[in-house]
């Protein structure tokens, strides 16, 4: 299994991102997915999360400006970004806890995309 994030760049404050992250593999299911950021010389955090029946999660730094939405058929994540601020720069990483079997699950992890917010 594979997961191929994208979507990172350059935007200046008060600009939008879409991130998506698409898996691919022997899949059989997928509980949970996720999106974490890492700032410079700060520990990964959790950013948004989403399970498999539908319920978010935000933290409350990115609450009312970034949504979470999945597409089941694609197995892909996504992350709508608004209202960008300088803080939210960082490597934004997705994670997905897939079920390679009725009784197997892994966490897996993206390779990270960057996202700069710059005047």
């Amino acid at each position: 299994v594979q997961l191929q994030a994208s979507g990172g760049g350059l935007v200046q404050p008060g600009g939008y991102l879409r991130l998506s992250c698409a898996a691919s593999g022997n899949i059989f299911s997928i509980n949970y997915m996720a999106w974490y950021r890492q700032a410079p010389g700060k520990q990964r955090e959790l950013v948004a999360s989403i399970t498999s029946g539908g319920s978010t999660y935000y933290a409350g730094s990115v609450k009312d400006r970034y949504t979470i939405s999945r597409d089941n058929a694609k197995n892909t994540v996504y992350l709508q970004m608004n209202s960008l601020k300088l803080e939210d720069t960082a490597v934004y990483y997705c994670n997905m806890r897939i079920l390679l079997s009725s009784r197997l699950e892994r966490d897996y992890w993206g390779q990270g995309t960057q996202v700069t917010v710059s005047s």
